[in-house]
Parts: C-alpha cells; structure tokens; sequence
C-alpha cells in the first residue's frame, strides 16, 4: 500500500480488526484514500502487518457502513460520491437530525461537546481534523435527543455523509461559511430555541446539498474531481 496510508503506528497484538478498521475509516473520510480506490486485502494485510482476516472483517463492516462496496469478482473499493448517493444520504438527515436536534434543545441538554467539536474545527491545521471535528459537532447536538434508536440512526448515516462532505469541499471548500453556520445553530441551541435550532440545521443541511450537488446534477469541477481521484 502506498503513501495514502503511510505512517501507521505499529499493530498492537489485540483488537486488530478494530485497529486496521480505524485507519481505513480515518484514511477514507479524510480523503487521503479517494472514492474508488481499489483495496486490496493483501496489499492492506502487509501494510498492516496482518494476516487477511482482520483485513477482511474490517472491510466487510466498511461496507456495512455505506464506505466501502465489495463485489465478488472486483474486491472491495472506496465507494464513489455522485449526486444521486449524496442526495439519498442527506434526504435522510433532512428527515431525522433536525427533529433530533429539536429534541436535544428542548430537553436542555449540555452543549459542551458542542463547543469542543467548534474550538477543534477553528484551530485544525488540515481539512482532515476539521473534517472529523465538523462530524463530531454535529454528532454532540443529536446524541442527547433522548431517543437511542434515533441517535444509532444517525450514526448510521454519519460516516456516509462525512464521505460526501470530505469530497465535495475537495472540488469547493466551503467549510467557512458551514463553521459559520454551525456559530448560528449553537447559539440559537444555547438560548433554548428548539425550533429555531432545528430550523437553522435544516437550512445548513439543504444549503450544503444545493451547493454541492445542484439538480441538474455535480458541478462540472466536482465530476472532473472525481473522474481524477477514480
């Protein structure tokens, strides 16, 4: 495996499905392993210095997740971002967080975590941290719905949608107006507008979709983006 996923720490004997499993989930979500990117089990296996068989549970729950496709006669790769998978993902979001995120405020619950994932966006030093903290920002506003079966839908969904989100601002950065947006909902959330909070998020979510992947299909630099990286 080439420099993508070079660096790596050394394998701990233990957990090592879940340690392979970690550094693809990061590698993919951050863009340094692009959708379409053939992964190849004894490629990754000696990367890692693993045998195939956490290689391969660890991809088969990447499939699981909506970030890796498995076929039986091509293998395993990155799953592709197009307009079509980003629209199903994020109509789904549109259904279910801002009625989460509601639920949070009216419920009163703690925003702190809120905060860290804002402060860590603000201060990242690459598209890769502020990446995960804009995912983790997210994820504090609609944990605490006090609705588990909600929440593990939405958890579901988030890998998929950090995948969309990672790749578009790839072609389009637009992660300063989204942090911007992001100020707006926590404070409409710290003065206890559940509505309006909830409101806020629907326009973020539809926002970034317009912008990203318009009707009539991706935005000409973004296909070009995706016809480079496949």
């Amino acid at each position: 495996m080439n420099a993508p996923l070079s660096g790596s720490p050394p394998v701990p004997i233990p957990s090592r499905t879940q340690f392979v499993l970690q550094h693809l989930t990061h590698a993919i979500l951050t863009g340094r392993l692009a959708p379409g990117s053939a992964l190849v089990e004894t490629e990754l296996a000696a990367h890692f210095g693993v045998s195939k068989t956490p290689v391969r549970e660890a991809l088969k729950t990447l499939a699981g997740r909506g970030l890796v496709l498995m076929s039986e006669y091509k293998g395993a790769a990155v799953r592709t971002v197009d307009a079509e998978m980003a629209r199903s993902v994020y109509d789904v979001r549109l259904l279910l967080e801002p009625e989460a995120v509601r639920r949070t405020v009216a419920s009163g619950a703690g925003l702190d975590a809120a905060h860290d994932a804002l402060r860590r966006a603000d201060t990242a030093v690459d598209t890769a941290e502020r990446s995960l903290a804009n995912r983790d920002f997210h994820r504090a506003l609609y944990l605490p719905c006090g609705n588990p079966l909600l929440a593990r839908m939405l958890d579901d969904l988030r890998d998929q949608a950090a995948l969309v989100s990672s790749f578009a601002w790839q072609a389009d950065p637009t992660w300063d107006r989204e942090a911007e947006e992001h100020r707006a909902i926590l404070a409409r959330a710290e003065v206890g507008d559940a509505e309006g909070t909830g409101g806020l998020l629907r326009e973020h979510i539809e926002g970034f979709v317009r912008r990203a992947f318009p009707q009539d299909g991706p935005p000409e630099d973004l296909a070009q983006a995706q016809e480079v990286q496949a």
